[in-house]
């Protein structure tokens, strides 16, 4: 009888059960739950953090790009794991599987499925270089984007194994702090008096290479105060290891109050440095070592390594 007769799932057999409706409930449940908790629950603590503009802007980019990959990588977790459950050998199975001849539907979708994952990857990566949160990693001298108003201006100088900072807009004094106010939007000036450096502000998400007779320009906005760690990332000779100090993101009136008082504490030191440009020419280094050793600020150069360094030129 007909009440009798065995059920049959959509394009199988009598009483196969749909193992491709199967497979698409269970990654969707695990799909779904996995973006939940990357974007909710892990990437709010990715680093570098949300302290800058281009810090919180790298942070999203890991959140969306793993929350792309996850579904994927479920996918074929929850594919392989299906098929050593379901289609594994049974005891005393010595027959052959199902000879395959393809699936059209199947194919199709996945082609279209990750033609859409690579194309929206590609745009998506376009946008964030070209827009503003993706100027923080050192586009040259003449970025394509630049954000608008005012701006703190702060020129990055490496040398052999030291950081300096120059604040043109406050007397071009130069010093070993690197200070930054909130809310305001920074342009880093990158350049080396020697070999090739690498500015790397963890906090900020700022990584813009120092080459010599090179300025090389980011931006990024302060979101909120804290500790800012500052490397060298570009093995740049024997105390590269060494080349790293600590900067200060603070509030605009406190910031103010420091670039002002230090201005004047650093005025003399000021006087014997040449004038502020975006590159410095080998001649005028002697020079800046000078005013740097009047400064009290050694470790560059060659004229004042530290005196805890073993070997002394």
């Amino acid at each position: 009888m007909a009440a009798d007769a065995p059920a049959q799932a959509p394009g199988g057999k009598p009483g196969e059960a749909n193992h491709g409706l199967r497979i698409f409930l269970i990654w969707l449940v695990l799909a779904l739950a996995a973006d939940l908790i990357i974007w909710f629950v892990w990437e709010p603590h990715l680093p570098p953090g949300a302290m800058s503009s281009s810090a919180a802007n790298q942070q999203g980019d890991i959140g969306v790009m793993a929350a792309m990959a996850a579904p994927v990588m479920i996918f074929v977790l929850t594919y392989f794991g299906y098929a050593l459950i379901v289609w594994r050998r049974r005891e005393g199975d010595e027959e052959d599987g199902p000879p395959i001849h393809g699936n059209t539907r199947i194919q199709a979708a996945w082609i279209t499925i990750s033609s859409v994952l690579v194309l929206a990857l590609f745009v998506f990566g376009t946008v964030e270089l070209i827009s503003a949160n993706g100027a923080g990693a050192g586009e040259g001298a003449s970025p394509i984007w630049k954000p608008s108003g005012s701006m703190l201006q702060v020129q990055v100088i490496a040398q052999q194994w030291k950081f300096t900072y120059r604040y043109p807009q406050f007397g071009g004094f130069e010093t070993t702090d690197l200070v930054l106010p909130t809310g305001e939007w920074v342009e880093f000036h990158v350049t080396s008096l020697d070999v090739i450096h690498s500015f790397w502000a963890y906090q900020l998400g700022v990584k813009a290479d120092a080459n010599p007779g090179t300025d090389n320009v980011a931006y990024t906005k302060i979101n909120h105060t804290g500790s800012i760690t500052v490397r060298c990332a570009e093995l740049c000779g024997l105390w590269h290891g060494a080349m790293f100090d600590y900067g200060q993101a603070m509030s605009l009136s406190g910031f103010e109050s420091w670039a002002r008082s230090t201005e004047v504490r650093l005025a003399a030191v000021t006087k014997m440095l040449p004038p502020y440009a975006l590159t410095y020419d080998p001649t005028v280094i002697p020079q800046l070592n000078k005013a740097m050793i009047a400064a009290g600020i050694t470790g560059a150069n060659g004229l004042y390594y530290p005196p805890t360094d073993p070997v002394q030129p």
